[in-house]
């Protein structure tokens, strides 16, 4: 099921309170109730809300949005998040590219970047770069993943070891108000914070949804990111830290 702009920001709004109310979403979206009702049974029939009286909850035992799902949320935001981050990366330069589907994005951009090496353990951006004869591409060992075309474990975690690179592309499951990045799978975490060590650079991508969102597992501060890729503007509080961390903000 390919989720409307409405649908994506219900299902968030959702999993950072822990309900919705159908009167409120009517009201936030400026549509009828009948139309949030439909809404809500569409999401509940595609198993990432449960219909409760006068709303619904997060699906008991979801932990992240399903990979399609994903995909089609805040389409526009990604494409834009994209463009700018390849924009700021060099031709002749190596990069390391973790899992996400803003990661993804980033990949298609890159692909009339001249020689350039991609490291990776994002199956889906290997097939993406494949289009581009001037970019080497290396994949990373490791268990797969079927879910989302990934690799992780400790195996892919030592294979990241062995490399240092200019740029490291990076996504996140959540954003914390105090500029933690967030994610739900330890393995996961483990490799991405492997690929922030050897890379000279770190680039973050991720649309304001992720500010929304809360994971249990902590990937790394803002602080050791070099410039983060959005498409709105932090709340102030965060962009005051992260101008105090150096770390860069660039709003598409």
């Amino acid at each position: 099921m390919a989720l409307s702009f409405r649908q994506s920001e219900i299902v968030e709004i959702a999993r950072a309170d822990g309900r919705v109310v159908v009167e409120d979403l009517a009201q936030r979206f400026d549509v009828t109730l009948q139309t949030i009702r439909r809404d809500l049974t569409e999401l509940a029939d595609s198993g990432l809300l449960d219909r409760v009286h006068g709303g619904a909850v997060p699906r008991i035992g979801v932990s992240n949005l399903g990979y399609e799902e994903r995909r089609n949320m805040h389409e526009a935001a990604k494409a834009a998040i994209a463009k700018a981050c390849a924009a700021a990366i060099p031709d002749n330069c190596s990069i390391i590219i973790n899992l996400g589907t803003t990661t993804e994005a980033v990949a298609r951009e890159l692909l009339h970047h001249s020689n350039i090496t991609v490291i990776t353990n994002n199956m889906n951006v290997a097939n993406i770069l494949v289009a581009n004869p001037s970019c080497e591409i290396m994949v990373a060992g490791g268990a797969f993943r079927r879910s989302d075309g990934g690799l992780v474990g400790e195996l892919t975690t030592q294979f990241f070891e062995q490399f240092k690179v200019d740029y490291a592309i990076i996504g996140a499951s959540a954003l914390d108000a105090d500029g933690d990045l967030l994610d739900y799978d330890l393995a996961e975490v483990r490799v991405s914070k492997a690929i922030i060590r050897q890379a000279r650079s770190t680039y973050l991508v991720c649309d304001h949804s992720k500010l929304a969102r809360a994971a249990p597992a902590r990937l790394a501060s803002l602080s050791e990111v070099s410039t983060v890729f959005t498409d709105r503007p932090f709340p102030a509080d965060l962009m005051q830290r992260c101008a105090n961390w150096g770390t860069v903000v660039h709003c598409s």
